[in-house]
């Protein structure tokens, strides 16, 4: 009997098999004898399995999260998933490490090399969160309800739109790219916020130089094709500039000589880089720029070819609509407070670009803590009763501590010297106003770079997992309006540093601690951390492969 008829066989033997419990039979074969081995599976053990899981996934409550990019991912990695029945909705099923997508422009890293699929995540979990590649359309906030569409456009049968119900909401979707409604972006420019952005401007970069050598064009209609416009100040249109420059000098005047010295990048000024400050863009045709000076008032034209829009990001329609129903209407973005909770609305949170988090001012409370202080009623306060509540206004108010540094003050109780600097026993409630009257101008909105959403993503992952712990035994501060103390602690941010690269094998560091560092060791640097930053061993071989391979053979021009 050969190989293939004993399978058949054995096939058709198991598939019609009457009972419930079936007996699979493995062949293992080989030059010097073969093995048998036996698994067997219950079906009615399966299905008692199922609904045991399925009854107790109903009583779990439903964490539902919008968005994988790296608030949403940071949240997921570190969730407690077993306490909860945990959703992720999202239209693309990737996360993608985006500090990376200037270098995908240009070639210095494949665009597969920094994103990893989402079921390969959550493989990792035991497949207990259920991914929806779809985008959110709505959000039903009295009834804790959304609205999901699946927007990739194909052939397939069944109805695209489906609805969800909550118990939490976690709002992860990033924002857009803000246009400013100028005349002419949306349709004459690239972006640089997704993964298939980048993949654009790669293959527009190519284009420019492949139209710019065929004959039959003037001079000046290749220096036009090769004028490459980025508008916006930001980090990523630094980066890009330096990416593009590189790209450039290193790779493509070799495989396009005859153009090589009428290439023009307008940004910043370095090694053939125009910078234009004190412009603003206020229209964009298929041909030229239009800018106005802000000194003078004029108006002129500048010929292009292509142009980068990274002029910063505004929030998403969807969340906009939201903003309308709990009444933030008259925001630009979404206001949490400092536990990360959406302000107006009952177990919804918000994290990343989507959100700002609306800092408490001390001198809003001024009073109660000076009540909370004051434990004998006397009307003063001394520096013991002060420093009693130090730690609980330092976890509370933030910009104490920013204040503090500012004015090169060692400690709290230095606030409440008189005007000659001398210390005080204690101050009645007037002057406890004057010494923190000013702290609130220290209160800063955060930046928006990937840290400080990947930061919120984490902790708001310890506080669901700690939720029915802290709910009896809470770890927060004490409510200085109130009794008792808050169940968390609030959301401060670390800022661990951020990179620039210049191009040229140079990049500019700002380090913790106020270090400042520029040049090619920091580059190297740069290399370091980005690498370890990866979510995946795939995706840190990926990175670091295509860092030596373009070491090695430069960057791929080809237009794929």
């Amino acid at each position: 009997m050969t190989i293939l008829s004993f399978f058949t066989r054995a096939s058709r033997a198991f598939h019609g098999y009457p009972l419930s419990s079936k007996l699979l039979l493995l062949s293992s074969l080989s030059l010097s004898g073969g093995g048998v081995v036996a698994y067997s599976e219950s079906q009615a053990d399966v299905s008692k399995t199922s609904d045991q899981t399925n009854e107790k996934d109903r009583k779990k409550k439903r964490v539902v999260v919008l968005g994988t990019g790296w608030a949403g991912i940071s949240f997921l990695k570190d969730l407690d998933i077993s306490a909860y029945d945990v959703q992720v909705v999202s239209p693309r099923n990737y996360f993608a490490f985006t500090p990376l997508l200037p270098s995908v422009t240009c070639g210095t890293v494949e665009a597969r090399s920094i994103v990893e699929p989402v079921r390969n995540m959550m493989k990792k979990r035991n497949g207990e969160v259920r991914f929806w590649e779809a985008e959110c359309m709505k959000i039903d906030a009295a009834n804790k309800k959304l609205l999901c569409r699946y927007t990739v456009k194909n052939n397939s049968v069944g109805n695209d739109e489906f609805s969800l119900d909550y118990d939490y909401l976690v709002i992860a979707v990033g924002a857009q790219v803000n246009t400013f409604n100028t005349p002419g972006v949306l349709e004459n420019s690239h972006f640089l916020k997704e993964v298939e952005d980048a993949q654009k401007i790669r293959r527009s970069v190519i284009n420019c130089f492949e139209k710019a050598v065929l004959p039959g064009l003037s001079e000046e209609e290749r220096r036009i094709n090769l004028h490459f416009v980025i508008v916006g100040g930001g980090p990523t249109g630094v980066e890009f500039a330096a990416e593009l420059h590189d790209f450039v000098k290193e790779d493509l005047v070799n495989l396009y000589p005859t153009v090589k010295d009428l290439v023009k990048i307008t940004k910043f000024c370095r090694d053939g880089i125009n910078v234009q400050t004190g412009c603003r863009v206020i229209s964009l045709s298929d041909k030229e720029i239009t800018m106005k000076l802000k000194s003078t008032g004029e108006i002129c034209s500048l010929p292009r070819g292509l142009v980068v829009w990274s002029t910063g990001v505004e929030t998403r329609p969807v969340v906009k609509d939201f903003m309308d129903q709990i009444g933030q209407a008259n925001r630009r973005v979404l206001a949490t407070d400092e536990w990360l909770k959406v302000k107006g609305c009952e177990d919804v949170y918000a994290l990343g670009d989507c959100a700002t988090i609306n800092q408490r001012k001390i001198m809003e409370d001024i009073a109660a803590i000076f009540k909370a202080a004051d434990k004998d009623n006397s009307g003063f306060l001394t520096i013991k009763e002060f420093e009693d509540v130090i730690d609980d206004i330092l976890v509370m108010y933030p910009q104490v501590k920013h204040y503090l540094r500012t004015k090169q003050l060692r400690a709290v109780t230095d606030l409440l010297k008189d005007s000659r600097g001398n210390h005080r026993d204690e101050v009645d409630i007037e002057g406890f106003k004057l010494a923190l009257s000013h702290v609130d101008t220290q209160v800063k909105n955060l930046p928006a770079p990937a840290q400080v959403a990947a930061q919120q993503g984490e902790y708001l992952s310890k506080c669901f997992n700690r939720m029915n712990r802290c709910e009896y035994n809470p770890e927060g501060p004490r409510h200085f309006k109130g009794s008792g103390r808050h169940q968390f602690r609030p959301f401060q941010y670390k800022h661990f540093g951020q990179f620039a690269p210049l191009g040229g094998e140079q990049a500019a560091a700002e380090l913790p601690g106020d270090w400042v560092s520029m040049g090619r060791s920091t580059q190297w640097l740069w290399y370091s951390v980005y690498a370890s930053k990866q979510v995946s061993w795939r995706t840190r071989v990926l990175v670091v492969s295509d860092w030596t391979r373009r070491f090695i053979f430069g960057r791929d021009s080809s237009r794929i």
